[in-house]
């Protein structure tokens, strides 16, 4: 793999054309996290919010000890709600159980949706046991969408003590709620689990089945 060149990618973060800089983050993912920080950083405050958005993104994925501080500043401080929601995601691929705190006081305190699901998805990211009250909270919000982020959450932090609470949405209108129910119960192997994904192997919508199906193959977790 050829090696990027990192002064020609901090030239083009210096171009007055945004393509080019959405360009240069995007070839970043070949350069080390160490190297990529400064030239992230050049373009985190960048006057169009898509630029800024990858730039958060690439916050989370070339992690550096200096990533935790910068994205909850993010979260806390940015006046664009979207880019607030980036650095939520952001912070769930760090998957520093710091970031707890931060996470929780954004779905709490947030009024735009987008956040609060962006908080709750890297909840289940960082995989701390202590979201599943929070996660509780957004499973019963009666939004769809957060009740899928709820169940995808639910099952990534291993809340087995939750396990009545997810499938009270076995039989729910919005596919997409079964089918992260699917993908939720095999990380909670169980007998009731099992029971509960030969009943959605028959659902009506393919996906569903094919996420149960996927569920039942998973190694050593279902014995039907």
């Amino acid at each position: 793999m050829i090696q990027p060149d990192l002064e020609q990618i901090a030239l083009q973060l210096e171009s007055q054309n945004s393509r080019d800089r959405m360009l240069a983050l995007v070839s970043l993912r070949h350069v080390s996290s160490h190297d990529a920080l400064p030239l992230i950083k050049k373009v985190l405050n960048d006057e169009v919010l898509q630029v800024r958005s990858m730039a958060v993104f690439a916050l989370g994925v070339k992690p550096t000890e200096e990533s935790y501080a910068m994205l909850v500043k993010c979260l806390q401080t940015d006046p664009d709600y979207g880019i607030r929601a980036d650095a939520a995601g952001a912070l769930g691929y760090l998957e520093d159980k710091r970031a707890f705190e931060p996470l929780v006081r954004a779905f709490y305190e947030e009024t735009q949706w987008l956040v609060r699901f962006s908080a709750a998805v890297a909840l289940g990211n960082i995989g701390d046991i202590r979201a599943r009250k929070v996660l509780i909270e957004a499973l019963y919000s009666q939004e769809p969408v957060m009740e899928q982020a709820a169940i995808a959450a639910l099952g990534e932090i291993g809340a087995m003590e939750s396990l009545d609470d997810i499938l009270s949405f076995i039989d729910s209108e919005d596919w997409l709620v079964r089918q992260r129910l699917a993908e939720a119960l095999s990380h909670l192997p169980c007998e009731k689990s099992a029971s509960a994904l030969q009943y959605l192997v028959k659902d009506d919508h393919s996906q569903v089945r094919e996420a149960a199906l996927f569920a039942i193959d998973r190694p050593m977790n279902y014995e039907l």
